[in-house]
């Protein structure tokens, strides 16, 4: 008989084209292949209703997301309270399925009495309050600092809301860590972030250019581009290339002077996955150490060479596959061997090694059923 798990979304996952979607559109994947039948709920965010979900869900159900000032008239947390449905209470209840929790975004209904009795995960995608405390440190336009400020508040009150879990999953070891000590009667697991890859597809060889790659609407990236043009890429003659979702005019404006660096912005899957393939070397840093990037384990996969900053690894256990560099001066020296070296076969090997079964979405997929089947 197959199993059914209810998974509630903080927005609709496909196209599976930043972080947490990303995580999840993969996560449902690997579960439709482990024979999980995922019922799928998804608040509607800024994208269409997919029909490439009725894939791999055995139903998807679409829910409005309540956007604007009343929401946020609340102390619980804007990105929850405007996630809130009376609707997907009554599909919840149609049955007495295990229910994944996508993030606190998503976890207006986990104190639900109606919900007391079932078995409950949430899927912690930071901590909440680091993170939006994070994006107010970067944040230069006054009201979103506020605002971030503000939820940053809230979903620090609204944390020990995961008491009505039965079990939590981090993306991170360091965020297991974390959430062990402050919740020592919670069960709480590490489950790495699922990724489009199922196998390794590192081409071996060399080219001639650097990129970063991420979200680049994000001000977490968009920090780690701008220091990336200022403090290493206009210091190199190779062709460096940042690639992503949404570049500001700011962003745009800070690559101008320089002739070797170029801004590609909004790739397709699939010119982004060329980049990650035949990019000499990948140049990952972030000031951020909250989750695991997925941006890292991209790369990892599909890249040759990795260049990131201690901060990049926080948590992943994945320092033995990456250069590691925390100065300007550093990354230009190491950007500037790796790209004068081949990226040899046998660090496939080595990676493959290191990376599996851990970061196997199959793996970790059968993991997750085999706890659903003793629960």
């Amino acid at each position: 008989m197959k199993h059914i798990l209810h998974i509630i979304a903080f927005n609709t996952p496909w196209p599976a084209n930043y972080g947490g979607v990303i995580d999840i559109y993969h996560k449902i994947r690997a579960l439709h292949a482990v024979g999980i039948g995922v019922i799928l709920h998804c608040f509607e965010y800024g994208r269409s209703h997919a029909d490439q979900l009725k894939e791999i869900c055995s139903e998807v159900h679409y829910y409005t997301r309540h956007t604007g000032l009343i929401p946020n008239l609340s102390l619980i947390p804007y990105n929850v309270n405007s996630r809130r449905s009376h609707l997907l209470l009554q599909d919840l209840l149609v049955d007495n399925a295990p229910i994944l929790f996508e993030g606190l975004h998503s976890c207006y209904l986990l104190n639900h009495p109606a919900l007391a009795d079932r078995f409950k995960i949430v899927r912690c995608c930071n901590i909440e309050h680091n993170y939006y405390r994070a994006l107010a440190e970067v944040e230069s336009n006054f009201i979103y600092r506020n605002f971030f400020n503000l939820e940053a508040y809230r979903f620090e009150r609204f944390e020990p809301q995961l008491h009505h879990a039965q079990l939590i999953y981090t993306v991170s070891t360091a965020e297991e860590k974390d959430l062990k000590q402050r919740y020592p009667d919670l069960k709480i697991q590490f489950i790495p972030c699922f990724h489009a890859y199922d196998d390794l597809s590192i081409l071996p060889g060399q080219s001639d250019y650097v990129l970063y790659h991420g979200k680049l609407s994000v001000g977490e990236n968009e920090k780690a581009a701008l220091y990336l043009i200022s403090n290493v890429f206009s210091h190199l003659k190779s062709p460096c290339i940042i690639a992503g979702m949404d570049p500001s005019c700011h962003l745009l404006k800070a690559v101008a002077p320089y002739s070797n660096i170029q801004i590609i912005a909004n790739p397709n899957d699939e010119e982004m996955q060329r980049l990650i393939t035949n990019a000499q070397v990948h140049a990952l840093i972030t000031f951020q150490n909250t989750g695991l990037k997925l941006k890292l384990l991209n790369s990892l996969f599909a890249g040759r060479h990795i260049l990131v900053n201690k901060t990049m690894l926080t948590g992943s256990g994945l320092d033995k596959l990456c250069y590691i560099a925390d100065t300007p001066e550093a990354m230009i020296k190491i950007c500037k061997k790796l790209l004068q070296t081949p990226f040899d076969p046998k660090e496939i090997h080595q990676r493959r090694k290191l990376l599996f079964p851990t970061f196997s979405n199959l793996s970790q997929a059968q993991n997750i059923k085999e706890q659903l089947e003793y629960q």
